[in-house]
Parts: structure tokens; C-alpha cells; sequence
């Protein structure tokens, strides 16, 4: 039975569900932002460059005489660098979010009873 209680007390540790929660809507965010990033963002800005080139489709660049598509690597780095700069932007807004509330001014501590009467002694040898 300790076996079975250990693994309990594991398992529902708050970190635990925090993170299979976090793991679960990571996954479905991963998903928003791939679409994003395929079929509106990317197409938008490889739209007039595929046109330029007499494409319909990246990775129909291909070095020719091989089998090196190098158009479906240009996709990927397209893609991570969009997604690089949307989550820097995200991420600089909730930096800048939690810096607001940290600037709120924190009201300061009462002193304690021994500062309070360490003050009163110093006040009264001051006096004199």
C-alpha cells in the first residue's frame, strides 16, 4: 500500500496537473499557431515572391538536376522566424504587463517593536 499512496501523492501534486494542464494547451495553441502561420500569414507574404518567381508552391524550387528541394527548407525558416517574433511579441507584453503591476507602490512594512523603541531611544539622546 505505500507504493500505491506514494504514487498518489505524486501524481496529484499541484506541479503535476499544472503542467499536464499546460501540456494539454500547449498543444491546441501549437495547433492555432501553425494555422496561423500556414495558411494566413505565410501564404500572404510568399504570395507576391511565388508570383515573381512563376510558382504556385514553394517547394517547387528545386535545384535543378537534383533532388534538393530547397523551397520546403525556405518554408520552415519562414515559418519559425514568424513564429519566433509573434511569441517575443507575446511575451514582451506580458513582461510589460507584470512590470505595471510591479511598479504599483508596495506599502512599506510597520517597523518592528525593537526599531520602534531603538527610534525613541535615538530621538531622546538626539534631544539632549
Amino acid at each position: 500500500m505505500g507504493f500505491i499512496k506514494e504514487f498518489k501523492d505524486f501524481a496529484i501534486k499541484g506541479n503535476v496537473v499544472d503542467l499536464a494542464v499546460a501540456v494539454v494547451i500547449g498543444g491546441a495553441f501549437a495547433k492555432i499557431v501553425s494555422s496561423l502561420v500556414d495558411d494566413i500569414i505565410t501564404p500572404a507574404i510568399l504570395k507576391p515572391a511565388l508570383t515573381a518567381a512563376h510558382l504556385t508552391n514553394l517547394t517547387e524550387l528545386v535545384i535543378p538536376g537534383t533532388a534538393i528541394k530547397y523551397g520546403n527548407f525556405l518554408s520552415q525558416i519562414i515559418s519559425f522566424t514568424i513564429i519566433a517574433v509573434a511569441l517575443f511579441i507575446i511575451i514582451k507584453a506580458l513582461n510589460a504587463m507584470k512590470r505595471k503591476e510591479e511598479a504599483a507602490p508596495a506599502v512599506p512594512p510597520e517597523p518592528s517593536k525593537e526599531e520602534v523603541l531603538l527610534t525613541e531611544i535615538r530621538d531622546l539622546l538626539a534631544k539632549k
